[in-house]
């Protein structure tokens, strides 16, 4: 009787945690819920409605469906300008991102590998890179002393620019894992350095690799602030900027508007949906060194 009551004893705390566990497990998911999906509920339903019903701005189910009209017209507006948006945001996030993960990649691979005094100092330059806001018309200034200003390799160049610290920080955290028997290996086997990095090293970062990639061009597909800045004008507008197009002081077509927000939300939404379990193994990839 006494180990069976010290047995019963010792459960009910572990109960009261799994109790505790549950509740705490569906109040996340009601919070993500609310947050999340009601949210582009919202959007997606005043996206089908008419003119009128959508200036209302309710949680209601639309009374006359347009979604054929509506992405017509949102798809024509101003010459065809989403069209042009989506070629533009496309060119500027691959040339982006592709930068980033090899450039980053690099650097974080030299600072991990090769110590010296100069260490400390660009270890803080990549922290500042994090912590200090953008600079906007400095950085303008430089454009326009490069005459890079309003050019599109002028606007990857600030979102490399912008990107590159969180990027090293990720990789350097991944490589410190990288055992260097891997590396001393190659170089006896007569590897250059460039050979070593791209054929033994490079393909080990396969995970964080696609997390980069996944992150970054969620991030600069959806950038709204460096392209009203940095690249004005109609013909080269991103996808973001197209949201002005019905947006004004007097009225605002909120069906067309969140049309325009339903259809440059969808690709960002399904590279989450396909990579979710890579994003999550590449950024806690570095957490535990082997």
């Amino acid at each position: 009787m006494t180990a069976v009551a010290t047995a019963t004893t010792a459960a009910a705390p572990a109960r009261r945690r799994s109790r505790k566990n549950y509740w705490l497990s569906a109040l996340a998911i009601v919070l993500s819920f609310i947050v999340f999906v009601v949210p582009f509920l919202f959007m997606v339903l005043t996206a089908l409605k008419d003119r009128g019903q959508a200036s209302e701005l309710d949680f209601s189910w639309p009374t006359n469906l347009q979604f054929v009209q509506n992405f017509q017209e949102v798809i024509e507006a101003r010459d065809y300008m989403l069209i042009i948006a989506f070629i533009n945001s496309i060119i500027l996030t691959v040339a982006s991102v592709a930068i980033l993960v090899v450039l980053s990649a690099m650097v974080a691979y030299v600072l991990q590998r090769r110590k010296s005094r100069w260490n400390g100092l660009i270890n803080f330059l990549v922290l500042a890179g994090l912590i200090m806001p953008p600079a906007i018309v400095p950085t303008i200034w430089v454009l326009q002393a490069l005459g890079l200003f309003s050019t599109m390799p002028g606007l990857i160049l600030v979102e490399v620019a912008f990107g590159l610290s969180f990027c090293i920080l990720l990789f350097r955290a991944f490589i410190a894992t990288i055992p260097k028997d891997l590396d001393e290996a190659a170089i006896i086997d007569g590897a250059s350095p460039t050979r070593l990095f791209f054929r033994v090293i490079f393909p080990l970062l396969r995970s964080v690799i696609i997390t980069v990639i996944v992150v970054q061009a969620v991030a600069i597909f959806n950038d709204f602030q460096n392209p009203l800045y940095f690249l004005p004008g109609d013909a080269n507008a991103t996808v973001q900027l197209t949201i002005y197009n019905f947006t004004s002081q007097f009225a605002t077509a909120y069906n067309l508007l969140f049309m325009n927000i339903l259809l440059i939300t969808i690709p960002p939404l399904v590279m989450f949906l396909f990579f979710n379990r890579q994003i999550v193994s590449g950024m806690t990839a570095g957490g535990v060194k082997g």
